[in-house]
């Protein structure tokens, strides 16, 4: 259920309240019964980062950017490994 704010215009005071949608609205103040006022608050909804509607949704004609692949579609290059040379003494 979302959480809505109200404020009263007489008393100032701050309301936070969990209602179904289809609740109706509160119009006095549990405190004064002066008239509530709903107030429009910022989502806790926030889409953060670069690029991910053109990474995860982007229409099948456009290209991805290279180095920005899923997977290991990058290039690789092909390193051999060489172990060390251990000197042997003769005495």
């Amino acid at each position: 259920m979302p959480i809505y704010e109200y404020l009263c215009e007489s008393c100032g005071k701050y309301l936070e309240i969990m209602q179904k949608y289809t609740d109706a609205p509160l119009t006095k103040c549990p405190a004064c019964n002066g008239p509530m006022r709903k107030l429009i608050s910022n989502t806790s909804f926030v889409l953060k980062g670069t690029g991910w509607y053109k990474t995860d949704y982007a229409s099948s004609g456009s290209q991805r950017t290279p180095g920005k692949q899923k997977g290991n579609g990058a290039k690789q290059e092909n390193k051999t490994e060489k172990k060390p040379e251990t000197a042997s003494k003769t005495e």
